[in-house]
């Protein structure tokens, strides 16, 4: 049920306008145009005329980041202003003649003006792609969950306006994005998950006061064409400085913990299956001693088994943050339908799935077994990581032991990944027709000659192709991103 509009049409479409018009020049001035990719992102922003804002921490990209925030509230003694449970960011930025950007921000349980507007999720989210031929971008999964403004729910649709009684009105799912051919192709993108607007002093805050919930921003253009770079900038790694995971670099958040949390809630976003497909083992590792950029104790499990071994979407969620880092190599983030964070590191390939802000389901593949990163040189495993919504206040130190959950899960052994969609388990796929075989191996023998008998031979000792892609370890220097495409 959407709230009746009781403002003149025009009026309405004049105020929005002129908003819109406000925010998207404050976003695309502060915004690096130039030739390159930036990404800023925040969960809560409160602005009031003639003060300081005041928010959740703001990340802002090169270089990647993610942050993990609790209990937000304003004023920080009743939250009657505006209030939420936890806190999600991430920003990433790559630059060149390929460049790309994206921007994420996820806020659970938010609520202003003690309630007078609730929503049980509200998440921003922007992408942006550009290449010397084209630019591209979107905003992926934004939106807002359970939404109810004044007591009445609202099912809100892009850069909606909503009335606020006399006080003033609110904007959902605000979105602006802009393409540009000069000098070279480029993409910018912002959204503001709920944008709230004071035109009469309200529960505290004055006229002409904002409130800004799921702010992401993503710009890319695409450098001259150049040499690529053999890899990207050492991330920023500070011994003892929480926020991060191993390699990640971002804002600090809450201090080290000593130990590592003796708990483990239970996880209520759905189905869950084991992470590796087919034969592996493990035994609890989580809180031994490491002296590396860890913190001190290990936050996870590990995982071994064949190299190229498929990984697991753990749950139904949104992928978030792939890339390379020092010490995870190639990794990834999952986050479940519930807010739950899964981290997998040490990868030697991805999926076509592996996408910032890819919805996926339990059992998809995201990814191939391996030894990036500084597991080089150690057996092929997968570090395997969970962190509760709960404990996500907790920065890095939110993750808790992994084993009872692996233990529990259901080992997909008997997964069946057809042939005309490799990456999806045969169940998501209805009732559509099995394919009759599976390509399991192939080899390019067109550069073979009848005459030439022993060209054959020469051709298909070449390098094979295994299961969905070459199955071969990845250079450990991310030269490239690897991902592995069908034949």
């Amino acid at each position: 049920m959407q709230l009746p509009v009781r403002l003149n049409p025009l009026i309405r479409l004049s105020a929005a306008a002129c908003a819109l018009v406000l925010v998207v020049g404050a976003a695309e001035s502060s915004a690096d145009r130039s030739a390159g990719a930036t990404a800023r992102a925040w969960g809560i922003k409160v602005i009031v005329p003639g003060q300081p804002a005041v928010g959740t921490r703001a990340l802002s990209a090169p270089d990647d980041a993610v942050s993990f925030d609790g209990a937000f509230a304003y004023p920080a003694t009743d939250g009657s202003i505006v209030a939420a449970t936890s806190v999600t960011t991430s920003v990433s930025a790559s630059s060149g003649v390929q460049a790309s950007a994206a921007a994420s921000s996820q806020v659970t349980a938010v609520s202003l003006f003690k309630g007078e507007i609730t929503a049980a999720t509200t998440t921003g989210e922007a992408h942006a792609l550009a290449s010397t031929a084209s630019a591209s971008g979107d905003t992926g999964v934004t939106g807002l969950a359970t939404l109810v403004v004044l007591g009445q729910p609202v099912v809100p649709t892009a850069n909606q306006q909503i009335p606020l009684a006399d006080w003033g009105y609110a904007i959902a799912l605000e979105q602006k994005s802009q393409r540009v051919d000069k000098p070279t192709p480029g993409y910018h993108d912002f959204v503001t998950a709920l944008d709230v607007f004071l035109t009469a002093d309200h529960g505290g805050l004055p006229s002409g006061s904002e409130i800004q919930i799921g702010y992401a921003e993503a710009n890319a253009q695409a450098s001259e064409p150049a040499p690529l770079p053999t890899a990207p900038s050492t991330p920023t790694i500070t011994l003892g400085k929480p926020g991060r995971a191993p390699g990640e670099s971002g804002p600090i958040g809450p201090p080290l913990l000593k130990k590592p949390p003796n708990v483990t809630p239970e996880l209520t976003a759905g189905r869950y299956v084991f992470p590796v497909y087919g034969n592996s083992s493990f035994i609890d590792t989580f809180g031994a001693a490491r002296s590396d950029v860890s913190g001190g104790w290990h936050h996870g499990d590990d995982i071994f088994g064949p190299l190229g071994a498929p990984l697991l979407a753990v749950a139904d969620g949104t992928v978030f943050s792939v890339g390379w880092n020092r010490v995870g190599g190639w990794r990834l983030w999952l986050r479940d339908n519930q807010g739950n964070e899964f981290y997998y590191a040490h990868l030697s390939a991805y999926s076509p799935l592996a996408v910032n802000g890819a919805i996926v389901h339990a059992g998809d593949v995201l990814g191939f077994l391996g030894d990036s990163g500084d597991a080089q040189g150690t057996p092929y495993h997968l570090h395997f990581e969970v962190h509760p919504v709960g404990l996500l206040g907790l920065g890095y130190d939110g993750a808790v032991n992994p084993t009872s959950y692996l233990q529990a899960w259901e080992r997909l052994k008997d997964v069946r990944f057809d042939a005309i969609a490799g990456w999806t388990p045969a169940s998501h796929l209805g009732s559509a027709p099995k394919a009759g075989a599976i390509l399991l191996q192939s080899s390019d023998i067109s550069t073979a000659s009848g005459l030439d008998p022993e060209s054959i031979t020469r051709a298909l000792s070449s390098k094979t192709e295994g299961y969905g892609g070459p199955l071969v370890p990845q250079a450990q220097q991310p030269s490239a991103k690897p991902v592995i495409t069908t034949p």
